[in-house]
């Protein structure tokens, strides 16, 4: 007679324990704020020194143009000193922000920030308002001494309360687009420097000495905007409903632009 082995007895242990839920992504707005808090903390210390660079630059300017422009009450003052204080958002927020994303895109920065469980337009506006942060003192150092060596009227330099925030979110996300996009690090810089240039040219300079091809591409520079919201401060009757219409253009191009970098931004996080 063969005797049957009893099958193992196998001891059931306690089933596997469920993966733990992952954690919420964070909301757009306290995202938002940490980002912003970040930038703001790192670029602090290396951007200070820059922002000089762009006041004494938009002085500079002030100084040349004085020997051409002549002073008082007339549209070639206000613009040289609406663009020459314009020229400073410009190069912090333009130039500097295209680089900035194009150092990120090409060291692998990117990648960090993309591990983070935050939405990528939390990445995009928190950096561009740091470095828009760094722009108000140094223009309203321009325009009022603009307004003084040109003999305009300090009245109105509050306006700058509100082109700074706006003309600044539009070329921001400009400079962002550029960054991100760039195929390279340095062509992202051309880039930025290229867009600085344009500002410089298409608004710091009397419009009517400019040529109408000119006009045409001052026209799609959204700067621009802010530089006539400004500048139409300094008449003895601003029109005000005129400097509402050119806010109004700065805000939506800066919509616009801000959502083609968060675009810009997960096309370059997802390659």
């Amino acid at each position: 007679m063969t005797l049957l082995s009893a099958p193992p007895q196998t001891t059931a242990g306690p089933p596997p324990a469920a993966p733990a839920p992952l954690a919420p992504a964070a909301r757009l707005l306290p995202a938002l704020a940490a980002v912003y808090r970040a930038q703001l903390a790192r670029a602090k210390v290396a951007r200070i020194p820059l922002l000089f660079v762009a006041t004494f630059q938009s002085l500079g300017i002030l100084v040349m143009m004085r020997g051409v422009v002549d002073p008082g009450d007339n549209a070639a003052a206000h613009t040289v000193v609406a663009g020459s204080s314009v020229l400073v958002v410009a190069f912090v927020a333009l130039n500097l922000l295209s680089q900035y994303f194009g150092r990120l895109r090409a060291t692998g920065g990117l990648d960090h920030y993309a591990t983070l469980p935050v939405p990528a337009a939390s990445v995009v506006l928190g950096a561009a308002a740091a470095y828009a942060s760094f722009t108000l003192p140094g223009t309203l150092v321009t325009a009022a001494v603009g307004a003084w060596m040109f003999a305009l009227p300090a009245a109105h330099l509050w306006v700058l309360l509100l082109v700074v925030p706006l003309a600044g979110a539009a070329l921001s996300g400009l400079g962002a687009v550029c960054g991100l996009l760039a195929p390279r690090q340095e062509i992202a810089t051309l880039l930025g420097q290229l867009g600085m240039s344009a500002a410089l040219l298409l608004g710091v300079l009397p419009v009517e000495r400019l040529p109408q091809p000119v006009l045409w591409l001052r026209d799609l520079l959204p700067s621009t905007y802010g530089v006539e919201a400004f500048a139409r401060t300094f008449s003895a009757s601003p029109d005000w409903a005129a400097v509402a219409g050119d806010l109004a253009v700065c805000a939506g191009v800066g919509l616009v632009s801000l959502a083609a970098a968060t675009l810009a931004y997960r096309r370059a996080t997802t390659r």
